[in-house]
């Protein structure tokens, strides 16, 4: 389509060829009309002014009128339309680059949620079949226990691919919204012009921006492994039978606490952490001493204690495994969001080199410190029911057998967890300084987050004493360097008019200090 300025109408392409042949049409100034609807400006309703001004303060188009109506404190925040359609593109094209972000970083998030989808399912496959394979061997002594495993395995099996499904619907649904969101920023910048984008550019990106902050679910919140320990269970099922040996603990080198006690694990405060010998193995301790961990799976236990749960028997030990997964739990949640803090704060610090308050540091810090104190003490609480259950353990040790080792792995965990608050503080205390120095070397480039001006002042006297002292140095220490210089009584800078020598330390203080704030990768 096309518009001739002259007669002031639109024409198609054969009305252009046909009804301007003419050569009286000649001199007509003939152009496109999409061009000519990108030209226009708008006019305003108020004073039927073209706009020519754009209010960053209030987001909104001005004509002459309305920039002398303002006052002179919002006049400052005026620009021509040009610049503000410039800098509203930019902004939109960051806006749709995060978008774009999310939408890559969540295709990749369903793809992995279908492939552990699918090994969820193969390794559920994979475990029921070396079940069965092992219970065929054994059906009359082994009934069931059978029936017990398929159960726990079954039950993982639902437990994850339901959470798997509903973060994977989740995830399918947001797809189409952002595909929505992108195709609408995609035409809408091809078809409005300056005063259409600049009237309804902000709310786009407002909404935009409001999207990708959302919280999205994205990473898988367990693994896909399905873990039934059914070649223990089955040991343990056939221990009477076979007469196997006893699993016995042995007292370790550190003390007579209690059985299983090692010298290579040891709380602070003089608390000892426990390991569980293996059936028909030799001491671990030369084993323990390599690592800090007693290597006992967290899954083993959760599915002991699940199996123990399920029989409804009402014994103090069966009490006590509930009121310990409640708290534990807690624990562990408590653990992982200061661990995924922790972690959102280095990459910022590494990776992004953004500016991290010393408040959130220390806000971690002494949220670490206060769950040390839960763990502590809750491992102070389950180690005093030691006692308690050992004299049920000596009466019916078969019986307990399976509590034992349970309990075992509950200490274990709560180690665990200490041992990964004290990595997480650790880190925590490395990544401090590098924090304040480059608090300190922003504070320089930046005058607005400069400190107060007291103590700048103190630091310039300083610097100035500093500086007289090394003016009276005799000559002999450097020959050549002062020659012909003659003492002079040395007058107070003014804080606006500082001194060579003054502003040679300043130098040397922030050269000294943008050094000192390269941080480095805090060991793992």
């Amino acid at each position: 389509m096309y518009f001739c300025n002259t007669c002031g109408q639109p024409l198609c392409a054969p009305c252009r060829e046909e009804t301007h042949r003419a050569r009286m049409f000649a001199r007509h100034e003939i152009v496109s009309l999409s061009k000519r609807t990108k030209d226009i400006h708008k006019k305003c309703p108020l004073h039927e002014e073209p706009y020519i001004m754009f209010s960053t303060e209030k987001k909104s188009m001005l004509c002459i009128n309305c920039f002398r109506d303002m006052q002179g404190e919002s006049r400052a925040h005026c620009i021509d339309i040009e610049t503000a359609y410039m800098q509203g593109c930019q902004r939109l094209d960051q806006a749709v680059m995060a978008v774009k972000e999310l939408q890559t970083s969540t295709r990749e998030a369903i793809v992995l949620l279908k492939a552990m989808i699918e090994e969820v399912r193969n390794s559920a496959s994979e475990e029921e079949a070396a079940i069965n394979s092992l219970f065929s061997r054994m059906q009359e002594q082994l009934s069931e226990r059978k029936k017990t495993l398929l159960k726990a395995v079954q039950s993982q099996h639902e437990e994850k691919e339901k959470a798997f499904k509903e973060q994977l619907a989740h995830l399918a649904s947001l797809l189409p919204t952002l595909q929505i969101h992108l195709v609408t920023c995609s035409a809408f910048l091809s078809s409005a012009n300056k005063a259409e984008f600049l009237d309804l550019g902000y709310q786009l990106m407002e909404r935009l921006q409001r999207i990708v902050k959302l919280p999205h679910r994205l990473r898988p919140a367990q693994t896909s492994k399905i873990n039934s320990e059914y070649r223990a269970e089955f040991a343990r099922c056939l221990e009477p039978l076979l007469m196997l040996s006893p699993r016995r603990s042995v007292v370790g080198s550190a003390g007579g606490i209690g059985p299983g006690i090692t010298g290579t694990n040891m709380l602070p405060g003089g608390q000892c952490s426990k390991t569980l010998m293996v059936p028909s193995c030799p001491p671990s301790s030369d084993k323990m001493s390599t690592g800090p961990m007693v290597k006992k799976p967290t899954m083993h236990r959760y599915i002991s204690t699940k199996v123990l749960l399920a029989e409804g028997r009402e014994t103090p030990f069966a009490e006590h495994c509930r009121n310990y997964e409640n708290t534990y739990r807690m624990l562990q949640t408590e653990i992982q969001g200061l661990k995924d803090q922790v972690q959102e704060l280095h990459r910022d610090l590494t990776k992004h080199h953004s500016l991290i308050k010393s408040e959130i540091m220390s806000e971690i810090l002494q949220k670490s410190l206060q769950m040390d104190v839960q763990i502590a003490a809750h491992y102070s609480a389950v180690e005093m029911m030691r006692s308690v259950f050992e004299e049920v353990w000596e009466e019916t040790y078969q019986r307990v057998a399976n509590e034992q080792e349970i309990y075992e792995a509950q200490l274990h965990d709560l180690l665990q967890l200490r041992q990964e608050n004290s990595c997480l503080s650790t880190i925590t205390k490395q990544i401090a300084p590098y924090v304040r120095s480059i608090a300190k070397v922003k504070e320089r480039l930046e005058p607005r987050l400069q400190e107060p001006q007291e103590p700048r002042e103190e630091q310039t006297q300083m610097l100035l004493k500093i500086c007289d002292n090394n003016e009276v140095v005799p000559r002999d220490a450097s020959p050549g360097s002062n020659k012909g210089a003659s003492p002079s009584p040395r007058v107070k800078d003014t804080p606006g008019d500082p001194s060579p020598t003054n502003k040679d330390c300043c130098r040397g203080q922030q050269k000294s200090g943008a050094e000192t704030a390269t941080p480095k990768e805090p060991a793992p």
